[in-house]
């Protein structure tokens, strides 16, 4: 599941809209060998298959120790670290190089942005201590937010610039500040764009959770940044 899961996530790298449906070979190889938040989602998917998935104990326990090498060489190269107890769905994209920490136990969706220095980890107070237990579909996460706490962001939200969420966000809200607030409900649609026709498998369902005026304008909700 894991690398059918990647395959997804590559197709928002080199098919970021609708308009993209032919990639040469070697801007494929470029964009491969190039784009840090590849390697980092890549270096996840193989070590969650690793730990979740593969069948064998002696090919687990030596990617085991592959993929905590290359773990620590992505986390030195690129400053990003994502724990294999995070429970990522297809499509995900990372825009932008470093300071990027995503914690596990956190179940992320299908098709979701996050952009450097963003934190999605332990926080909050009393009962709300703990880490962020889930993030929906489509969700853009701007440069510089933190979501902790013991909470859930809904489908289709924006979490604005810097902004630190520490309470539940209902789907298609759009969030800014510290603490953060919703300021409308205009959901995603402007910020995730992808591949209709690529990533087609994988979309049942998400265009539904939009508020009824977008999908009357057949507005796009998910890809590149």
């Amino acid at each position: 599941m894991q690398f059918t899961y990647l395959r997804y996530d590559l197709y928002r790298y080199i098919y970021p809209t609708d308009e993209v449906f032919r990639v040469t070979t070697l801007s494929k190889i470029k964009i491969l060998l190039l784009t840090q938040g590849v390697w980092a989602t890549a270096v996840y998917r193989l070590r969650r298959w690793a730990e979740y998935e593969c069948g064998s104990q002696p090919v687990r326990a030596v990617m085991k120790i592959v993929g905590g090498v290359l773990q620590l060489l992505v986390e030195l190269t690129t400053g990003i670290t994502i724990e294999t107890g995070a429970d990522i769905g297809p499509g995900l994209y990372i825009g932008h190089y470093g300071n990027i920490f995503i914690g596990g136990g956190v179940t992320i969706g299908k098709l979701v942005n996050i952009s450097q220095e963003v934190s999605v980890g332990y926080g909050g107070r009393g009962q709300n201590w703990g880490r962020p237990r889930c993030i929906g579909d489509c969700v853009y996460i701007a440069p510089g937010a933190k979501i902790v706490g013991k909470i859930t962001l809904g489908s289709n939200v924006v979490v604005g610039a810097n902004s630190v969420v520490s309470k539940s966000i209902p789907d298609n809200a759009v969030v800014l500040g510290v603490p953060a607030r919703i300021i409308n409900y205009d959901s995603s649609r402007d910020f995730i764009r992808f591949n209709r026709e690529k990533n087609r498998p994988i979309l049942e369902g998400i265009e539904k959770a939009l508020p009824a005026a977008v999908q009357e304008a057949g507005l796009r909700v998910v890809g590149g940044a």
